[in-house]
């Protein structure tokens, strides 16, 4: 099965044994969390198709966190010429590794 699901603010396509990177959620690794934000619900062919307004009832998706840390590096860099003006700030981003065990529709 495949689902779109909402999480963080945006949205991630995703089907069971996948791996996805979403926002920091606060949980333990290794903890299962359920995720009841979820937009479409298909079978792999595409056949069978449930599409939400804007959840589809019943359905939820299961995962476990697999870790929990910052992502890599980006660099944010200020620059106007001619006057001397530069300045580089660097941001890493909190994020939460999730492995989808099970899509109930």
């Amino acid at each position: 099965m495949i689902a779109v699901i909402k999480t963080g603010g945006k949205q991630y396509k995703v089907k069971e044994k996948g791996i996805i990177k979403v926002e920091k959620l606060d949980k333990k690794e290794g903890s299962v969390i359920t995720l009841k934000d979820v937009l479409l619900v298909s079978d792999e062919e595409g056949k069978k198709v449930s599409l939400g307004t804007p959840n589809v009832k019943g359905a939820k998706v299961t995962a476990k966190v697999l870790e929990e840390k910052k992502d890599k590096k980006v660099m944010v860099i200020k620059y106007k010429s001619k006057i001397r003006y530069h300045r580089t700030k660097g941001h890493r981003q909190w994020y939460t590794k999730l492995q989808i065990q099970k899509i109930t529709a």
